[in-house]
């Protein structure tokens, strides 16, 4: 088989209808919007919740208790994967964890968690350790340093 014999399965690539190209394609005229109203002209575009002009439900119905704020969100890796990837000559920080690929891009605070087994002495920086995990470091000799 060669680049130039791949062929899409029959039947997974449909072209896309078009609307509004006369009358003997089923689609003409108002092209599938209706005859009247908001949703049949141009450059409408109406909110999720929006209900017509009318006083919106989350308006009309009563507040009541009380919501807390956000929840920090963490970028986590557990003690495991760093004993698999890391040397002890290395100061594990979020950025090696970084260019490692154990987390993302996302810029949120570090936190290392205590799933898995170590046997090296590791040296970690981190916003936050999880009780098991920082056990886990200091119990192999290592040091766990939070940061702020």
């Amino acid at each position: 088989m060669k680049l130039n014999d791949l062929r899409p399965t029959p039947g997974s690539k449909k072209r896309r209808q078009r609307v509004g190209r006369g009358d003997g394609s089923g689609w003409g005229g108002t092209a599938g919007r209706g005859e009247k109203g908001q949703k049949s002209r141009t450059g409408a575009a109406i909110r999720h919740h929006f209900e017509g002009g009318q006083t919106p439900t989350f308006r009309r119905i009563p507040k009541r208790g009380f919501t807390k704020g956000i929840k920090e969100i963490y970028n986590v890796v557990n003690v495991g994967d760093l004993d698999a990837v890391f040397d002890p000559s290395v100061e594990i920080t979020s950025c090696e964890l970084r260019a490692k690929g154990l987390i993302g891009k996302a810029v949120a605070p570090l936190k290392i968690l205590g799933e898995g087994e170590i046997k090296q002495a590791l040296k970690v920086k981190a916003e936050a350790f999880s009780a098991s995990a920082k056990a886990k470091i200091e119990a192999a000799g290592g040091t766990a340093e939070v940061i702020a």
